[in-house]
């Protein structure tokens, strides 16, 4: 817990201004510059130039807007994700959940308590039922600290007209339910849960293929590997040859690339959560805007954004214009054909 509230105090002024530039507020005009090809193009402020104008209009302090209520959502959500999967069916093989690491050890290494010789541990079953248990887990903490990301939001956007209309989490809460009922805590709940079980299906499942048709395979065809057959036989680097010599080096090679194969499923794990949070930025971009469409704050009111009728209607009509606003915060061109809203 501490932990991650060291990283969302660290990530706040980072996540503010994403937020703002998600609801289309672009307080400075483009400038000329180039691009990495070189090129000259006009691009939109940085999260720099963003962030040092924020400091210019409400001092250091200003980045951190909307900190208290996304703090206790941190909190929050990790005591709900844990005690759910505590109390979830521990997976049979006695592996701990992909919270802290999304497959099982490699198949290389002494089997664990329970699992079978003929079976690989890092099986496809495994990996649908730690998914799941994981899936349940993030679901009910999403659901539950909901609202907290709703105030969150709505702090942030205050920025925009210069309201002070949720200037507290407890006040914040009784506007809410006034003006909008029960409902206006969920506002945006429902891409936020699709993205969010979108994204955690698609990293999962492409590192278990990458990690086992590529990267396994790929030292275990190796020339004196010496990696366990399929029949779960010694390895061929500790029995294989009489030679001590010959026999250390193989040893010594074997390990080397049983550590490779550990780091680079390490690393494809990090770039298949990468791309898998790209094709799913789209429902963090509708989640956001439906948080705060028409809350009564000016950065959920036109120029910056239309009333929508539902997620349905956001998506659609982001559709037909920029769905990756906000994804990036360098290298902002601005697109052709596109006007912002500058001060």
């Amino acid at each position: 817990v501490l932990l991650g509230s060291g990283l969302t105090v660290l990530s706040q002024p980072l996540m503010y201004v994403k937020v703002l530039v998600q609801v289309g507020y672009e307080p400075l005009p483009p400038t000329l510059g180039r691009n990495i090809f070189g090129r000259q193009v006009y691009q939109l402020p940085g999260l720099f130039s963003y962030a040092k104008h924020i400091v210019k209009v409400d001092g250091r302090a200003g980045l951190f807007k909307g900190l208290a209520p996304r703090l206790c959502s941190s909190a929050i959500g990790t005591v709900v994700h844990s005690k759910v999967l505590q109390e979830l069916p521990t997976p049979p093989w006695g592996q701990r959940p992909l919270s802290g690491g999304l497959f099982p050890p490699d198949s290389c290494f002494p089997l664990q308590p329970g699992a079978s010789k003929k079976e690989p541990v890092s099986s496809l079953e495994q990996v649908l039922k730690e998914t799941s248990r994981e899936m349940v887990a993030r679901s009910a903490a999403t659901l539950i600290t909901h609202p907290f990301h709703v105030i969150t939001l709505r702090c942030m956007v205050q920025f925009i007209g210069r309201e002070t209309k949720y200037s507290g989490t407890l006040s914040a809460f009784t506007t809410i339910y006034r003006e909008e009922g029960i409902l206006g805590f969920f506002a945006g709940l429902i891409p936020r849960l699709l993205g969010d079980i979108l994204s955690l299906w698609l990293c999962n499942m492409l590192a278990y293929l990458i990690n086992t048709y590529a990267l396994e395979n790929g030292v275990g065809s190796a020339p004196g590997s010496g990696a366990p057959g399929a029949d779960g036989g010694q390895l061929q680097g500790c029995s294989g040859s009489h030679d001590p010599v010959l026999g250390g080096i193989q040893m010594l090679s074997l390990l080397s690339q049983v550590s490779t194969m550990t780091e680079m499923k390490s690393y494809s794990q990090a770039v298949t959560g990468f791309f898998a949070s790209m094709l799913t930025y789209p429902f963090v971009l509708v989640s956001n805007l439906m948080a705060v469409n028409n809350c009564g704050l000016a950065g959920g009111l036109l120029p910056y954004a239309p009333t929508y009728s539902s997620w349905l209607d956001c998506w659609s009509q982001l559709h037909r214009g920029n769905m990756s606003r906000g994804n990036s915060l360098f290298f902002r061109k601005v697109p052709a054909g596109k006007r912002y809203v500058w001060e």
